[in-house]
């Protein structure tokens, strides 16, 4: 079992940054491939960024150049640098943790990217 709690999201204007972090706890936290998604209202979750347990990072194509995944295996944390935010990237971002079969997720949280 792998607990997530995401945090981090909130209000920001056009161009502005956030970064979104991602606890985890439970099993072996650096065996699992970690990813963000998100949905926005009416659409379906699709994924952001995702980082292998081998550090191969993989982005969405609107992201790119803009977004960056990381983690720290110690901390048992995944990271999501957001910049030049657009209206378009408003939605609920979800962390995800994937081994084989087994998929977990946290409860999300919210970014607003707005004037």
């Amino acid at each position: 079992q792998v607990q997530l709690v995401e945090s981090g999201g909130g209000l920001v204007q056009p161009g502005g940054s956030l970064r979104l972090s991602c606890a985890a706890s439970g099993n072996i936290f650096s065996i699992y491939d970690m990813g963000w998604y998100r949905q926005a209202p009416g659409k379906q979750r699709e994924l952001v960024a995702a980082i292998t347990s081998g550090r191969i990072s993989t982005y969405v194509d609107s992201v790119k150049g803009r977004f960056t995944i990381s983690r720290d295996n110690v901390e048992k944390m995944v990271y999501l640098q957001m910049n030049s935010l657009k209206p378009m990237d408003t939605a609920v971002y979800y962390c995800n943790a994937e081994r084989g079969t087994d998929s977990y997720w946290g409860q999300g949280t919210q970014v607003t990217v707005s004037s």
